[in-house]
């Protein structure tokens, strides 16, 4: 068993698009809604983003499965890294929030693959999509999503999303 998920967003071009073809490629077991949010960690100068929260489930892939995955999305989508803006805008932003295999959640502290994220506890763009559908969620490490996202600072920024609409349904094709 490996399980995942995702956090994604898009802040430039046709951002459902882009959202929409990355879902397809993770067969989903559950996506959240669309949530507009402002950009985060201090890069403000740039458009807001739509993000969700992708969970899936594969068991013939691993964590670095999961990651080729994400940044084969990513690169399909046309996202450029811009060193001088890590936080930047972009077409498409594929993070693996948490990774799950046979012997439970796993942790990474490789360069390009640390598990669980390390600041998905401090991202309300992350927890809300997330704790939407899955109420029982926990982030290995952390704690319980409802828990974090009691934090002062997460909630504060959690009052600045804005739930837009479904994006997926279990139908879709």
């Amino acid at each position: 068993m490996s399980r995942v998920v995702f956090s994604m967003g898009s802040n430039l071009g046709d951002r459902e698009a882009a959202l929409r073809a990355a879902i397809a490629a993770t067969a989903p077991e559950a996506v959240s809604d669309v949530y507009e949010t402002p950009p985060w960690g201090g890069d403000d100068e740039q458009p807001a983003y739509y993000n969700i929260a992708v969970v899936a489930d594969d068991p013939a892939r691993s964590p670095q499965d999961w990651l080729a995955l994400g940044q084969r999305l990513e690169a399909e989508a046309g996202r450029v890294r811009d060193p001088e803006r890590p936080y930047g805008p972009r077409t498409l932003d594929v993070d693996l929030i948490a990774v799950w295999d046979g012997d439970g959640a796993v942790h990474s502290d490789e360069p390009d693959l640390r598990l669980p994220h390390p600041l998905a506890h401090l991202r309300a763009f992350v927890l809300v999509p997330w704790f939407a559908v899955d109420r029982e969620a926990e982030l290995p490490g952390k704690g319980r999503v409802r828990d974090l996202l009691r934090d002062e600072t997460v909630a504060a920024d959690a009052r600045a999303l804005r739930r837009l609409h479904p994006i997926w349904s279990e139908h879709h094709e």
